[in-house]
């Protein structure tokens, strides 16, 4: 059997259906046969690239954009915590969407939301409007993401790990990009934040109008239509989905405590701005090769547990350096904390792993990303507080420590070889 063949059905050609009680089987549609996968596959990768650069084009530019609009200290706080809110809460969503209208088109309702959101915050009058459009962007993000494995699982079954390590790279592109890119882009067009932030509109109506391609096609050749069967699982009697859902929170947390704390951290070791903001991009930079080789290599093995260990023994390194020595090797702690963020990819692999249906990979999505993304809220809040009342980093590194301890087994225990229909 191909290696990326270990997530194949036990229970070839049926579909199970759920009733109040019981679990029941029922015959199953032939296999999806699309035609073009490489061009379904091209619509993911840039479905996929839109669905950080709202959130992260947003960061370098917060302050002017809260002072030209006059936005409080709370409003900008809950800016901030917007996007794992809406993560959790409608990617809840979008499992019945997808039951209801299809997949591809629910992506393109997605890709619209994040298009229209994006652009139209750019023109927000005030601090109410600015932070509902960001809310609409952000729920079509949560309901893409959520769907992305669900995808890879309905028409890439046999080619599981490439795909979802084509998205997951493309994903970190994005990150990295409109991180990188949002000063000096909105610096050279001359237009102030409203023109910075809204350029990134312009790839999101790249990414819609291949979906509505693909949705077209898709229905026309049978293959887009909402999968049969319901759920396979009650999901919250499943241990798997549990593990999966808090492995998914901490290294969600380990992720954002990265990206709003590490050039603080350096920058109190001595290392200049400029220099802190270079090794955060390093940090970032890391994940896109990384992002297209862990979902393949995941995909050949019977046990994922070991991969998560490895990474989470890079982020402990990485935690290490920085609270005894910052600035003797900051490019190497900055590279290690790249690589024990590689999580993600790795997350969204065992998700696709861990059903045999893709219905069930949809319940399992949204169950483990709204569980994950409403335990990283808090996070980086509170390293933010143990900073503050420490005045150094001493603190909130042991706490990093530990959850990324925990994680480690957390991985290891999600990246047994079971799926979630044998546990409900």
């Amino acid at each position: 059997m191909p290696a990326d063949q270990t997530a194949a059905p036990a229970l070839p050609n049926v579909e199970p259906t759920t009733t109040a009680r019981t679990t029941t089987f029922t015959p199953a549609p032939a296999p999806v046969r699309v035609k073009a996968r490489w061009l379904l596959a091209l619509a993911l990768a840039v479905a996929a690239f839109n669905l950080r650069p709202a959130v992260a084009s947003l960061g370098p530019q917060l302050d002017t954009v809260r002072t030209s609009l006059h936005m409080s200290a709370g409003l900008a706080g809950l800016l901030t915590a917007l996007p794992s809110l809406c993560f959790a809460l409608f990617g809840l969503a979008a499992p019945k969407l997808a039951r209801r209208l299809g997949p591809a088109v629910t992506v393109c309702l997605g890709m619209a939301a994040v298009t229209l959101g994006v652009a139209a915050r750019s023109f927000a009058p005030n601090s109410a409007v600015f932070l509902l459009l960001s809310a609409l962007a952000l729920a079509g993000i949560a309901v893409s993401n959520v769907l992305m494995p669900v995808l890879v699982k309905r028409y890439f079954p046999d080619r599981l790990g490439p795909v979802t390590g084509l998205y997951s790279m493309s994903l970190a592109l994005g990150t990295s990009v409109a991180a990188a890119l949002a000063v000096p882009l909105t610096t050279a067009l001359g237009g102030g934040w409203r023109v910075g932030l809204g350029v990134w509109a312009l790839a999101g109506g790249v990414a819609l109008a291949l979906w509505l391609f693909q949705a077209a096609t898709l229905r026309r050749d049978g293959a887009g239509a909402p999968a049969a069967g319901t759920a396979t699982v009650r999901i919250t009697r499943s241990r798997t989905a549990w593990l999966l859902g808090v492995f998914f929170g901490l290294q969600a947390t380990a992720a954002y405590v990265t990206m709003g704390w590490l050039p603080q951290i350096f920058q109190d070791a001595g290392v200049s701005a400029t220099q802190s903001g270079v090794l955060l991009a390093v940090t970032m930079a890391v994940g896109a090769p990384l992002s297209f080789v862990i979902p393949s290599l995941a995909t050949r093995m019977p046990h994922q547990g070991p991969i998560a260990a490895v990474l989470a023994a890079c982020g402990l390194a990485a935690y290490a350096g920085l609270g005894f020595a910052p600035a003797a090797a900051p490019y190497v702690w900055a590279l290690l904390l790249g690589i024990a963020n590689c999580t993600f990819p790795l997350a969204l692999t065992m998700i696709g792993l861990r059903s045999r249906t893709s219905e069930g990979v949809a319940r399992l999505s949204a169950f483990v990303q709204g569980i994950g993304y409403l335990i990283s809220v808090p996070g980086p809040v509170l390293i933010g507080v143990l900073y503050q009342h420490e005045h150094g980093w001493g603190h909130a590194l042991i706490l990093m420590a530990v959850l990324m301890t925990v994680q480690l087994f957390l991985g290891l225990a999600a990246g047994r070889p079971r799926q979630i229909e044998d546990e409900g």
